[in-house]
C-alpha cells in the first residue's frame, strides 16, 4: 500500500471509528399463562380471571427463560392474569411490574359468553350480524386499532430501555397483531393459526430504531395440555 493509500485508509479508520454504534435492543412479548376458566368463556377484560396452578408454573418458565437476558424493565397489561405472569419475571430482576393501559385485550361484544362451536353464543341468530365483517373485525376492537396501541407501547418500551432488553405482558391477539404490524402482514387472519401459545414469547429486536428481527419461542411449550380453547383467550 503506498503512501496515498494508507493515508485514505487512515482517514475512513478514523471516522468509522469517531460514528456512533449502533445501539441494540429487544421487547418482548410475552402472552401470559393459562388462566382458571371452567366455565370456558370469554374472559376478554373481565376481573377476577387468574392463572391456574399450571399458569403460574407458566410464568415461572418464562423467567427461567429470560434469566440470562439483560432485563431492565418489566410492563404489563392492567388485567390480573397478565400481571401474575409478570410477578416471577420482575422479582428474578429484582424490579417493579409497570403498567401500560395499550396492553390490554381486545375488546370484544363476546366477552362473558361460551363462543365455542356448537354450545356457545354463534348458535344464536340473534349474534350473526355481529359476524358480518371477519376483516375489521365487525365483533370487537378493530385489529388496525389494536395494532396502533400495540406499536406505541413498543416504540415507548424501546425507548425507556434502549441499550438493554424489557419485557411486555399482554394476551394473544394484541401480541399476534402486534407481530402482523411488525412484519407488514395483513391483519386479518384464522384465529386458529396464531403462533403465540400460552406464555409465549415474541421478540422484536431493534438496532437503534430500525427492527432488524422478530423471534418466536415457547418456554412453557411441555405445560401446554392443548392450550387454551378460546382463541382470544
Amino acid at each position: 500500500m503506498g503512501f496515498a493509500g494508507l493515508r485514505d485508509w487512515m482517514r475512513h479508520r478514523a471516522q468509522w471509528d469517531a460514528s456512533p454504534m449502533a445501539t441494540t435492543t429487544v421487547v418482548h412479548l410475552l402472552r401470559h399463562g393459562e388462566v382458571h376458566n371452567p366455565e370456558k368463556i370469554l374472559y376478554g377484560r373481565l376481573p377476577n380471571f387468574r392463572l391456574s396452578e399450571r399458569g403460574e408454573a407458566m410464568a415461572l418458565r418464562a423467567a427461567q427463560a429470560l434469566a440470562d437476558h439483560d432485563i431492565t424493565h418489566v410492563i404489563s397489561s392492567p388485567l390480573e392474569r397478565a400481571q401474575q405472569t409478570a410477578a416471577p419475571i420482575a422479582a428474578r430482576f429484582d424490579l417493579t411490574v409497570d403498567i401500560d393501559e395499550r396492553l390490554i385485550e381486545a375488546d370484544n361484544v363476546f366477552e362473558g359468553k361460551r363462543v365455542a362451536v356448537g354450545d356457545g353464543v354463534l348458535r344464536h341468530p340473534q349474534y350473526w350480524p355481529k359476524l358480518w365483517n371477519p376483516f375489521r373485525p365487525s365483533w370487537g376492537e378493530p385489529y388496525v386499532v389494536v395494532a396502533e396501541r400495540m406499536r406505541a407501547a413498543i416504540d415507548s418500551a424501546r425507548d425507556l430501555a434502549r441499550g438493554h432488553e424489557v419485557v411486555l405482558v399482554s394476551h394473544q391477539l394484541p401480541v399476534w397483531i402486534a407481530r402482523l404490524s411488525l412484519e407488514n402482514r395483513r391483519y386479518w387472519h384464522d384465529p386458529r393459526r396464531r403462533e403465540c401459545s400460552l406464555a409465549s414469547l415474541t421478540s422484536a429486536t431493534f438496532s437503534d430504531d430500525h427492527l432488524v428481527a422478530v423471534t418466536y419461542t415457547e418456554p412453557a411449550a411441555d405445560l401446554l395440555p392443548g392450550a387454551s380453547p378460546i382463541a382470544g383467550a
